[in-house]
């Protein structure tokens, strides 16, 4: 078990000072060591809360989430990783805002920034938009912080965009470095990210594009397997293979599951739309068709029919390294029998690994909370170290 001392002395032989007052876009924009401070922090303030001292280092301000899609667990994640920190959290409903007026990105993103210090945006739907749209709105805060009009500049994280999941991924990777006991273990590990039946269709790209673009990082050996016309951004698959070579792992492709799952030591079997679909709903959106997205809706769950084979069974759980890979999801699954008539995952496996996704699941407050913290402290061994020594009780027990 590592000590709060063991936190602090990782954080100092790492060099991360250039995420103060930046924003978090990618994980692949990031440093080897800035992802590791990321780590350490999120466990130094888990160590703290669970031993009952503060860890709010405002007295006020706030968090303000923009999601832009449906969303629980990011959505509750965020909240809780702005309380922790001492921020109340003001969600921005576009549907009850000027926006619907024809308010701009630009003015938006002012009006709303005041007193904020954090701004957590999920943007997933349309393929190039999210990303653009987020870094619209870290554009325009900083210019209204350079202007004088904002006596602060917010930072932002991405809770989700069209290219990458980051704060799903860190948090998973995060469960795999407690799970594999650290994350020098990981190196060499088999993940296969793996598509998987739905009968949904419309699946964000940026899960399993996080995935390729964190694990291949951490020098693990990474197989992306979908069937064929399921493919990911080409651009992110090329990051996956210049992050494996770089770190002495591999990425490989596969358009079998079988192959996939064969002596992996993680398997994370989840549905996503493909990328050429993704990119003709985005148009026809853009263009107001409303007949071809339902005509292209149509389509993607005849084709997404075909493949109800891609099913992560009790029978490919079996072919892992000695039966007992580790499974993930970032939920909600699609569970054959209990939530679809037939999905992504056989019901006595999903109940197997409950706890254990429940862990990977409660990973995600303390990374977002990570990311805000190192963005928003200047000296953050200080800060946690002053936390540790004042010993504020969290709650009267």
């Amino acid at each position: 078990m590592q000590t709060f001392n063991d936190y602090i002395a990782k954080l100092d032989k790492l060099q991360f000072e250039k995420l103060y007052n930046d924003d978090f876009f990618l994980t692949w924009d990031k440093s080897r060591d800035e992802l590791e401070a990321i780590f350490t922090v999120a466990d130094a303030l888990a160590y703290l809360r669970q031993n009952n001292i503060s860890t709010k280092v405002f007295d006020s301000g706030l968090g303000i989430s923009i999601f832009r899609d449906n969303s629980t667990r990011t959505r509750f994640s965020f909240a809780s990783a702005c309380n922790l920190l001492g921020l109340e959290v003001q969600d921005l409903d576009e549907g009850k805002s000027q926006i619907a007026h024809g308010e701009t990105v630009r003015e938006t993103a002012n009006m709303v920034s005041f007193m904020a210090d954090i701004i957590g945006i999920r943007d997933d739907m349309y393929i190039g938009k999210g990303h653009t749209y987020m870094k619209e709105v870290s554009d325009s805060v900083v210019d209204g912080n350079k202007e004088g009009v904002l006596e602060q500049r917010p930072t932002l994280v991405n809770l989700q965009c069209d290219i990458d999941h980051p704060t799903q991924s860190m948090a998973d990777a995060l469960h795999l470095i407690h799970e594999f006991g650290g994350i020098e273990n990981l190196k060499g590990k088999k993940i296969a990210m793996t598509w998987a039946y739905s009968p949904s269709y419309g699946k964000p790209l940026s899960v399993p594009q996080g995935i390729i673009g964190l694990m291949t990082r951490l020098g693990m050996d990474v197989v992306l397997a979908h069937p064929e016309g399921y493919e990911v951004m080409p651009e992110v698959e090329e990051v996956a293979k210049k992050n494996a070579a770089e770190s002495g792992g591999s990425f490989t492709k596969t358009n079998s599951m079988c192959e996939a799952f064969k002596d992996a030591d993680i398997v994370y079997p989840k549905s996503w739309a493909p990328f050429a679909a993704m990119e003709k709903r985005t148009n026809l959106y853009g263009e107001g068709d409303q007949a071809g997205i339902d005509a292209l809706e149509k389509e993607l769950l005849a084709q997404n029919a075909k493949h109800k084979d891609w099913e992560c069974t009790e029978e490919l759980m079996a072919s892992t390294k000695d039966g007992k890979a580790l499974y993930m999801h970032c939920l909600p699954a699609d569970i054959t029998g209990v939530s679809c008539k037939e999905g992504e995952v056989a019901a006595s496996v999903f109940d197997r690994y409950r706890v254990p996704l429940y862990k990977e699941a409660s990973y995600k407050p303390y990374i977002i909370a990570a990311m805000m913290f190192l963005q928003k402290i200047k000296d953050p061994q200080a800060t946690l170290k002053a936390l540790e020594a004042q010993k504020v009780k969290r709650a009267v027990l």
